[in-house]
């Protein structure tokens, strides 16, 4: 098991920002563009909201 990467997926940093998106806009097109913008969007969310 050591040693072992995951190489799919999403990282916790995008499912963070979608989350975050979702429940700020509830709006999924939103969600999905912050996801791409991941720890951007979070960081972002963090110091102004």
């Amino acid at each position: 098991m050591y040693g072992h990467i995951v190489t799919t997926g999403i990282s916790f940093g995008t499912a963070l920002a979608i989350a975050i998106s979702y429940s700020t806009n509830h709006s999924v097109l939103w969600a999905i563009f912050h996801g791409f913008l991941s720890w951007i969007y979070v960081i972002y969310h963090v110091i102004f909201h």
